[in-house]
C-alpha cells in the first residue's frame, strides 16, 4: 500500500495559517484608540493631549500636567486651585497603612512594598468601590495625592527614620521631596522633582498602563488596576533602568574610567544601561531637560563626579553603537543629587506615572469593552486519553 500524499496547502489556508502567527510581544499590533498621548518614536516626539513635552517641561507644573491627562484640557486658574485643593486635602495616608509599612521586614524591595501599601489603601476608600465617573476621578486625584507619602515613608522607614507628615503649603513635588528628605528643598531641587513627575507621567500604551486597562476592563476597581500596574513597573525589564545606571556610574567611579569600561562592555557584547528605547529612533525628548538640572544640582552639592561621569559615558557610548541615552540616563545622577538612594528610583516613577495610569483606566471605562485577546495554540493534537496502566 502507497502511503497518502500529504494534502496540499491552498493560498486561503497559508494566509490564514500567516494571519494565526502570533506577534511576539504584541509588538506592532495596535491594541486601543486613544486620546492621552502619541508616541512618534522616528521624529523623537511625545505628545500629552496634544501638547508637546518641551512645551510643558519648559512652562508647565506637575499639577496642571496632571489635570491635562486626566481631564482632556490645561485647566483655568480656578479650575487649577480647585484641583490641587482636593489633591492635598488627600497627601495624609490611613495610619493602618503607615503602621503596616513599619512591620515589613527591613530587606522587602520598596515596589513589593509600594504595591502592598496601595492594595491595602482602598480598604480605608469609603468610594472604593463606587464606579460612577465621578467617584473614579476623584480616587484618580487621591491616589497621586498619596503615592507620593506612601514612597516616601517607605524610603524613610526601610533607612530607620520616622516618616515625615506631608505639608499644605508646598507644591506637589516640593511637598515630595520634603517627606523624602525631611527638609524644604531648594529651588533646583523642586524643580527637578517636578521635571520628573512630568516627564514620567504617561508614555503610551506600555507595559504597565496596558496591565491596567486590561484590569480596568474587567470592571474591577481602580486600585487593583493600579496595584496591577505596579506589578508590572516592578519587572526589571520595565522600570528600574536607572537604578542600573547608577550602579553603573557608582561602578565606573572616575571619568579616566570611563572609555576602558565601555570597551570591555563592548567587547563582552554586553548592554549599556539608559542607552537606545523600544521606541525612539532618534533622541528621546525626555532625556534633554533631565541632563542641564543633573549638571545644576552636582554643582549646588558642591560634587559634579556623577555627571562628569555621565557625560563622558554619553560622548562614548554614542561613539560605540551610536545609540542616545534615554530618559534613564540622566535621571540617575539627578535623582542621586537630590538625596534619593537608588533601590527607590521605581518608586519615584510610580509616582509620576500613576496619572497616566488612572487617565487610562478613566479612558477605558469611558467606553469600556473586556479585553480578551486569542492566542496561537502550538500544543499537540487533540489525542485519547490513556489509563494508567497504558501509560
Amino acid at each position: 500500500m502507497t502511503a497518502a500524499a500529504s494534502p496540499s496547502v491552498s493560498a486561503s489556508d497559508k494566509d490564514l495559517t500567516a494571519d494565526k502567527m502570533a506577534a511576539r510581544g504584541l509588538k506592532g499590533v495596535v491594541a486601543a484608540d486613544t486620546n492621552i498621548c502619541d508616541v512618534d518614536g522616528d521624529a523623537g516626539k511625545l505628545i500629552y493631549r496634544g501638547y508637546n513635552i518641551h512645551d510643558l517641561a519648559k512652562q508647565s507644573s506637575f499639577e496642571e500636567t496632571a489635570y491635562l491627562l486626566f481631564k482632556g484640557e490645561l485647566p483655568n486658574s480656578s479650575q487649577l486651585a480647585e484641583f490641587n485643593q482636593v489633591l492635598v486635602h488627600h497627601r495624609e495616608i490611613e495610619p493602618p497603612v503607615l503602621a503596616f509599612l513599619k512591620t515589613l521586614p527591613k530587606n522587602t524591595p520598596p515596589m513589593a512594598a509600594l504595591r502592598s501599601a496601595v492594595s491595602m489603601s482602598s480598604a480605608y476608600d469609603p468610594i472604593a468601590e463606587d464606579d460612577s465617573p465621578s467617584a473614579n476621578f476623584e480616587k484618580s486625584i487621591r491616589l497621586t495625592a498619596e503615592m507620593t507619602t506612601i514612597v516616601a515613608a517607605i524610603r524613610r522607614i526601610q533607612a530607620g527614620m520616622e516618616p515625615v507628615a506631608p505639608r499644605n503649603d508646598l507644591s506637589h513635588a516640593a511637598n515630595f521631596m520634603y517627606m523624602l528628605n525631611g527638609k524644604a528643598p531648594s529651588t533646583d531641587a523642586a524643580k527637578a522633582m517636578d521635571l520628573i513627575l512630568i516627564l514620567h507621567a504617561e508614555h503610551a500604551l506600555n507595559a504597565s498602563t496596558f496591565a491596567a486597562r486590561v484590569i480596568a476592563a474587567t470592571l474591577s476597581d481602580i486600585y487593583s488596576s493600579v496595584t496591577g500596574a505596579i506589578g508590572a513597573l516592578k519587572g526589571p525589564l520595565h522600570g528600574g533602568a536607572n537604578t542600573e545606571v547608577l550602579k553603573t556610574l557608582m561602578e565606573i567611579g572616575e571619568v579616566e574610567n570611563v572609555v576602558p569600561w565601555v570597551e570591555a562592555v563592548r567587547a563582552k557584547k554586553g548592554k549599556f544601561m539608559g542607552f537606545g528605547h523600544a521606541v525612539y529612533k532618534v533622541e528621546d525628548p525626555r532625556a534633554i531637560h533631565l541632563k542641564d538640572l543633573s549638571r545644576r544640582l552636582g554643582i549646588e552639592n558642591g560634587n559634579t563626579k556623577l555627571y562628569d561621569i555621565s557625560i563622558a559615558m554619553e560622548n562614548a557610548v554614542i561613539s560605540s553603537i551610536h545609540k542616545n541615552c534615554n530618559v534613564d540616563f540622566y535621571s540617575a545622577s539627578l535623582q542621586s543629587y537630590m538625596g534619593i538612594p537608588g533601590d527607590m528610583f521605581t518608586c519615584v516613577f510610580a509616582a509620576s506615572r500613576i496619572v497616566g495610569w488612572c487617565a487610562h483606566i478613566l479612558e477605558q471605562l469611558s467606553d469600556n469593552k473586556i479585553i480578551r485577546p486569542s492566542s496561537n495554540y502550538t500544543g499537540p493534537a487533540e489525542r485519547p486519553y490513556l489509563v494508567m496502566q497504558q501509560r
